[in-house]
């Protein structure tokens, strides 16, 4: 029997979860994506799993890879598997028109894209609110940086235009990715040439990655009042 949620948006983003799951054929390498949005869809699989479906699973976040692995789904690594059938993941903002993304509110940036670079197909899910018509609209743009004179990366991100600030866990203490990096939460507000920006902050020494994902995308699956609805850039 299926649960439904007592949150409507949380309900819409679980309905586009279980869409993009069902995409996930036998004999798939998939990656598995970080968040809330992903953590439906890798339930969704792990129910598939117990009903006989069999994939590889290469995880975005050892969350995603203790969660894979309480369903008992086979993870591989890139060792054994270098490219990607299928990239299942969420976002923060969705860019109308050109696809183009804002992810990193969970802290997994740099995984999440490498797995996103080496898939064939790279599906988002996510529910209405996502959608924008120009990236940084909610949201500020997520940079790992190194520990290293983080200080000094902020200043030159900040010489870009942003507001860089450190993010911090709930303690109290700067957030650290499964990278062993910091998060400087940059906000640019709207951001009216993302492929331009994104260049120049990959420029600055002291950077890993940004939560700027740019030109990646296949396809997204958006869950809204009226239903589902599949996007494609164009």
């Amino acid at each position: 029997m299926t649960t439904q949620i007592s949150d409507p948006r949380e309900e819409l983003k679980r309905q586009a979860a279980i869409e993009a799951a069902s995409m996930v054929q036998d004999g798939m390498v998939v990656g598995l994506g970080s968040g809330t949005t992903s953590a439906y869809m890798i339930d969704e699989l792990g129910r598939r799993w117990a009903e006989g479906l069999r994939f590889s699973a290469i995880p975005t976040s050892e969350h995603s890879a203790e969660q894979a692995r309480s369903h008992g789904i086979k993870l591989v690594t890139f060792a054994a598997h270098p490219r990607i059938d299928l990239d299942i993941d969420g976002a923060d903002e969705v860019e109308m028109g050109t696809l183009n993304l804002i992810k990193g509110r969970g802290g997994a940036l740099f995984r999440e894209k490498i797995v996103a670079a080496a898939s064939h197909r790279f599906v988002v899910v996510v529910d209405e609110s996502k959608l924008v018509k120009r990236l940084g609209h909610h949201m500020p743009v997520p940079v790992e940086v190194t520990t290293f004179g983080w200080e000094m990366t902020a200043a030159r991100l900040e010489a870009l235009g942003a507001r860089a600030i450190l993010r911090m866990t709930p303690q109290g203490k700067p957030f650290i990715t499964d990278g062993g990096n910091l998060i400087l939460d940059c906000n640019f507000g709207e951001i009216a040439d993302s492929v331009a920006l994104a260049r120049r902050i990959r420029s600055i020494v002291g950077v890993i990655e940004s939560g700027l994902f740019i030109g990646r995308t296949s396809e997204v699956i958006v869950a809204g009042g009226d239903g589902l609805k599949h996007l494609t850039a164009g």
